[in-house]
């Protein structure tokens, strides 16, 4: 039974990163969210999530190659970045208030 409760193994997996992403959003989103409207709470995330998604790929080497394949790596980091963010933002709103009615 490992005694580490996030290691690099388990932040690289989807699960891992939002995980990750949500615990340090919600300590953290408390500076944001008296002063500012939602959508900046979301943008904290999304700019957490792409720093985390870089620093995972920086991890693995996907930044040793050529110049293409570097724009490569940042394009599909940033779509993986708004996924991540995606599901966490999703995931509390479901779990913090389920049956929430949304207005418009």
């Amino acid at each position: 039974m490992p005694n580490e409760f996030v290691t690099t193994d388990y932040l690289f997996t989807f699960v891992g990163m939002v995980l990750v992403l949500g615990l340090v959003v919600q300590f953290t989103k408390g500076l944001f969210k008296k002063t500012f409207n939602d959508w900046v709470v979301r943008a904290y995330a999304f700019s957490w999530a792409i720093v985390l998604v870089l620093v995972m790929y920086w991890h693995q080497g996907l930044f040793d190659a050529a110049v293409r394949e570097i724009a490569i790596t940042v394009l599909l980091a940033l779509i993986n970045a708004v996924i991540v963010t995606m599901a966490t933002i999703g995931g509390y709103d479901v779990l913090a208030d389920p049956k929430a009615e949304k207005r418009k």
